[in-house]
């Protein structure tokens, strides 16, 4: 039976949560049973384990499963705060995919992981701010506390309603603060489909992260 599959699987990558040679294939496997309609809902005994490392595996699960993830959206929010850079890494994907004017708060958070101190975190929120609808994007602005993340989500509102000055993009990539360039570099994703110019000149920036996401994105692989 699927469900006793599924069940067993989950039991497999808590008892070994620590072992991947076993979780691994275990994973892999339980996300095929997710696909073919076992129980998204039950990931919550991995989530709710205790267990960092589980936690991360069912996380990594959510985001390979796209819109079927969508019933675990009041879970993300934890995650988006756990511990472990991957288990936020992850999470910032689930948010992508499922997040709408219902989950102002949850992406307020993604938001404000543009702060975050890992890179590889902060190159995911770059991805989401490139990426993500305006609606979305003004329903996390519309729920940031008043600050300097809130100024740069609410500009980047902006450049969807207005004729953008590249300029400013541009004094904002090329400035000081490191979270002000992240934002920047997301409107020059945002813009490449008319303009490649200022994605080009974030292929040399100082910040990894955003680097890195310049590269990818120019090479189509966003």
């Amino acid at each position: 039976m699927q469900t006793q599959a599924g069940d067993d699987l989950i039991q497999r990558i808590r008892a070994h949560s620590h072992d991947g040679d076993i979780v691994g294939p275990a994973a892999n496997d339980l996300l095929s049973e997710l696909y073919d309609g076992y129980p998204v809902g039950n990931l919550a005994g991995l989530l709710h384990s205790g267990d960092d490392v589980a936690v991360r595996t069912a996380t990594w699960l959510l985001s390979e499963l796209g819109e079927l993830a969508a019933p675990m959206m009041d879970e993300v929010p934890a995650l988006l705060a756990h511990p472990f850079a991957q288990v936020r890494f992850y999470a910032v994907e689930v948010v992508l995919v499922n997040g709408d004017a219902r989950h102002g708060s949850t992406i307020a958070r993604v938001m404000s992981l543009s702060t975050d101190y890992d890179t590889g975190v902060r190159w995911q929120v770059l991805g989401f701010l490139a990426s993500a609808t305006t609606d979305q994007l003004a329903a996390g602005a519309a729920n940031l506390e008043p600050g300097p993340v809130k100024d740069l989500a609410e500009w980047l509102v902006r450049l969807d309603a207005e004729a953008p000055d590249p300029r400013e993009v541009l004094a904002r990539l090329e400035g000081s603060d490191p979270t002000a360039r992240l934002f920047a570099a997301a409107a020059a994703g945002r813009l490449s489909d008319e303009d490649t110019g200022l994605l080009e000149h974030a292929v040399n920036a100082e910040d990894e992260e955003i680097r890195a996401f310049a590269e990818r994105w120019l090479s189509g692989s966003d």
